[in-house]
């Protein structure tokens, strides 16, 4: 049985974001996934540095589209989570709401 990696915070919003955005996850969508779900600012060199990571993880994957005029003739490259991906994000999912049980921290406070 191959071991699960751990993924860190930023790891998980990217993976999320690629969920979320289906067939139409390429760098600048995710980018803007991430903005508009969490207010979170990425720097396209930190998202493709993850990207790449995660790929070499075995969690995405790429493929390349087709080229557009509008891109001048360059294509995106689209990703998708791996099985491995989402039992990596499960498994971190987990773990996290595992620590929050039984904390009161989202309780409202009386004055």
């Amino acid at each position: 049985m191959s071991r699960i990696p751990h993924l860190g915070e930023f790891e998980q919003i990217v993976l999320l974001a690629i969920l979320r955005l289906g067939d139409d996850a390429y760098a600048v969508a995710i980018r803007d996934e991430i903005r508009s779900r969490t207010g979170r600012s990425t720097a396209p060199g930190a998202l493709y540095t993850t990207l790449d990571r995660l790929e070499q993880k075995g969690l995405v994957s790429s493929r390349l589209g087709e080229p557009t005029h509008e891109r001048g003739g360059r294509a995106k490259r689209y990703y998708t989570v791996s099985a491995a991906g989402t039992a990596a994000l499960e498994r971190a999912q987990r773990s996290f709401q595992s620590l929050l049980e039984g904390l009161r921290i989202f309780e409202k406070k009386h004055a």
